[in-house]
Parts: structure tokens; C-alpha cells; sequence
């Protein structure tokens, strides 16, 4: 139950919890991949089979999709959909701006599709996730397999002329096999320390052969809900600059917290 949650996951489910309070009935819902997204879609899935909430979820990962359909949450395809009304999604770091770095679980293509395909993006995050300057997290990079240590060779070569404090590059593995996106691509990270111009090493990342799509999310996140370990919750809207804060107390769902902690 919550007395057997860590700080960081309580963190999490606060902000899931609040940020579900954004969805409507009848909505169409982009559905975030991410062990903080996964907290979403159960929170969702309550309220669909607790009170009747009536909405269609599109995943951005196959294990959200298989996720959102155990708990009982309609699931239909982007291109059903067309538009969205809402996503909800999780980000590995963002900055004061609600600029982030998304793609450490290997989605950021469906995510970026997805939330771009949305009215409004809600991402939800632990505290921790919060930074001066992006970097620290290393940047997805999702490339094609045909030719990749090329694409990774022009990678290097273009870190050069942007403002970046590192420029390793590695290739995402799987055990001993290159990780391998549902899109069927690779991924590579750039350790770059510190990004002075995430704008600029989006449109730039963009441009070489071989790359499909970049983890950083650049003026696409509307409101971040950062949670606390304490039940504390803080809503951030960058479009009407406003800061709400809350807090939520944990009521015990033996559904819920037990399906999470298997």
C-alpha cells in the first residue's frame, strides 16, 4: 500500500493523481509511456471503472497500450483519433520554460507524435526532474538502423558547433543487442552535460541523415505537475503563467497500489 511506497514513487502518484483531474468526460487522451505515466494511466482506469468516466485513450507505447487496456480504458489508434484533447506524459528532466528531455524509456517518437497531435500537453514529474539547464539526462536520439554509426559520426561532428558541455554519443543497448523503439529503430544518447540553446540543438539534430526524431521537447508542454514526497503538488501553466499548489492525502485503493508494487 502507500506506507510501502518510496518518497520518489509517492512523488509520482501525487502528481498523476492531480493531473488526471484534466480530464473530461468524453475527452480524447494522449497516454504517456513511463513508470510516472503508468501511475496516470492506472488513475485513469479507476475513475473509468469507478465513476463511469467515458474517454479514449491513444498510447504512445506498445506496454501503455497493453497497460491501458488491463485497466479498462478504451484504447483506439492516433489516426482514429485525429486529435487529441489532452496528453499526459512524463519528462526525464524539464527546465523553467517547460522545455524538456523525454525518450530515457525509448518512446520519444509515438510521445512526440502524440503531444504535438494535442490542444494541450500536461507532463507530470517527480521534483528532481526540475533543472536549471537541460543536459544532465542524456538526449534521446532515435535513428534508423541502416548506417547508424555513420548518423552517430555526424552526431559527434555536429556537437561541435553547438553550445553543449559533452559530446559522447553511445548506442542504447538491450542486454547485448541494440535497443530496438516499436518504430523498429535505434537510439542513441548524447551525454552532453549542459544544452545552452535546446531550440537550436533540436532543429540542428533534425537535419542529419539517419535521424528520425530528438528527445527534446521544445514549446509543446502547456503545464507541468510536479509532485512531492509529502503529498504536495505544484501546477505550473506556462501559457497564463500561474502557479497553483495543493495537496493531496494518500487514501489507501487496494487495486490500485497493489497492481503497482507487483
Amino acid at each position: 500500500m502507500t506506507g510501502e511506497l518510496s518518497p520518489i514513487d509517492k512523488a509520482k502518484f501525487v502528481a498523476a493523481k492531480r493531473a488526471v483531474d484534466y480530464v473530461e468526460d468524453g475527452m480524447r487522451v494522449g497516454l504517456g509511456t513511463g513508470s510516472t505515466a503508468a501511475w496516470m494511466v492506472r488513475c485513469l482506469g479507476e475513475l473509468v471503472r469507478e465513476d463511469g468516466l467515458k474517454i479514449r485513450g491513444v498510447p504512445t507505447s506498445t506496454r501503455t497500450a497493453q497497460l491501458a487496456r488491463e485497466v479498462g480504458i478504451e484504447v483506439i489508434s492516433l489516426d482514429e483519433a485525429k486529435w487529441l484533447d489532452l496528453t499526459i506524459d512524463g519528462a526525464d528532466e524539464f527546465d523553467g520554460e517547460l522545455n524538456l528531455i523525454k525518450g530515457g524509456g525509448g518512446a520519444l517518437l509515438q510521445e512526440k507524435i502524440v503531444a504535438t497531435a494535442s490542444d494541450q500537453m500536461i507532463v507530470i514529474a517527480d521534483a528532481a526532474k526540475e533543472v536549471e539547464r537541460l543536459g544532465a539526462f542524456p538526449l534521446p536520439v532515435e535513428v534508423i538502423p541502416f548506417g547508424w554509426q555513420t548518423t552517430r559520426a555526424l552526431l559527434e561532428e555536429m556537437l561541435i558547433s553547438v553550445d553543449v558541455m559533452g559530446r559522447d554519443v553511445t548506442l542504447r543497448m538491450n542486454g547485448d543487442h541494440p535497443y530496438v523503439t516499436d518504430e523498429g529503430n535505434h537510439i542513441l544518447d548524447l551525454h552532453l552535460g549542459r544544452i545552452g540553446n535546446a531550440r537550436q540543438v533540436a532543429m540542428v539534430l533534425n537535419q542529419i541523415p539517419g535521424v528520425v526524431e530528438n528527445g527534446l521537447f521544445v514549446d509543446i508542454c502547456d503545464v507541468v505537475v510536479i509532485g512531492y514526497g509529502d503529498g504536495r503538488v505544484e501546477m505550473r501553466d506556462i501559457n497564463e503563467g500561474t502557479v497553483e499548489k495543493d495537496r493531496l492525502d494518500f487514501v489507501e485503493s487496494e487495486n490500485l497500489f497493489t497492481d503497482m508494487m507487483d
